[in-house]
């Protein structure tokens, strides 16, 4: 068990270095210069403009402000945002609480209406309802998000007034957004659901179970979700990452705050620490996310052990 354990951090660590230098490499790929931006109509003072770059630590070679970034990062330094004038780790205080709030949101929702949708899917099983679920898992899958929240803001912010959207952190102006960025994960997570619960139900100790007499409720929510628990459990520690992502079309959209909508805004001002800071604390949750789910396997299901 240790041994696993300090494979998989090492991984993470791995993975986090990767995503470092990636990230560091294509933001600066991005045409434009970001002292040009910052200076706007001053921009044409060549001095003012190779004095600036100097004092950002850009005039120098891409190795060496590699390396100088990851130094500060080990110490807790995450750099100075170039647009808000402050440290990248403020900003990211200040819009990382409105994201979470979406995330987990989003999160309740695809989960919750995604087993939903696939446990009365797997339930009826090659019927009208199966066939008219898995339909409409299909659409929701389908459906662009940023498009998506259009029609949602139409039909119940303009046409309909019923919620808020233009930078809403109440509990009406976080339905439509969250709403928004769970549909797709409903869709994938009613597919999965179904698809684990059908190999559940074909189980010889849930045939077992019925030729005993054991009413079918009591079969299910004993035998066939406990044991469908598992690949749940890991479509929802991949639903993380995959909603973190999405917020960045979701908070655009919707006008929101949060590291979504801060990341666009920061890719457009050319803000390379903030970008690079963004970015890579996404993947580490990622990361450390799909971690967690793993180690709770065990609990779940105690014939699984990790070497």
């Amino acid at each position: 068990m240790s041994g696993y354990l300090v494979r998989r951090l090492l991984a993470i660590l791995a993975l986090a270095f990767a995503i470092s230098v990636v990230v560091f490499l294509i933001i600066r790929l991005v045409p434009g210069d970001p002292v040009v931006t910052m200076l706007g109509t001053e921009a044409g003072d060549k001095e003012l403009v190779m004095r600036l770059r100097h004092q950002l630590g850009l005039d120098e070679s891409l190795y060496t402000q590699y390396f100088t970034w990851i130094g500060k990062l080990l110490h807790g330094d995450l750099g100075y945002s170039y647009t808000e004038d402050r440290t990248v780790v403020s900003v990211i205080a200040a819009n990382f609480p409105a994201t979470l709030q979406l995330a987990a949101a989003s999160l309740v929702l695809s989960l919750f209406f995604g087993f939903l949708l696939g446990g009365v899917a797997a339930i009826n099983r090659n019927r009208a309802l199966d066939t008219a679920a898995m339909g409409v898992a299909l659409v929701g899958m389908s459906i662009p998000s940023f498009w998506l929240g259009l029609l949602l803001i139409l039909a119940f912010a303009v046409t309909l007034p019923w919620f808020d959207v233009v930078g809403g952190m109440s509990l009406k102006g976080l339905v439509l957004p969250a709403v928004t960025l769970a549909v797709g994960s409903i869709g994938y997570n009613a597919r999965f659901v179904r698809s684990s619960i059908v190999g559940a139900m074909v189980q010889q100790h849930v045939i077992t179970a019925h030729a005993k007499g054991i009413s079918r409720v009591r079969v299910f929510v004993r035998h066939v979700v406990r044991n469908a628990l598992l690949p749940i459990l890991t479509i929802a520690g991949l639903q993380v990452g995959h909603l973190l992502s999405g917020t960045v079309f979701v908070e655009t959209v919707f006008s929101r705050p949060g590291i979504g909508r801060l990341l666009v805004q920061s890719i457009l001002a050319h803000d390379y620490p903030t970008v690079q800071a963004v970015v890579l604390i996404i993947a580490v949750i990622y990361a450390v996310t799909n971690f967690i789910v793993d180690m709770l396997y065990p609990v779940l299901d105690p014939r699984i052990g990790y070497r």
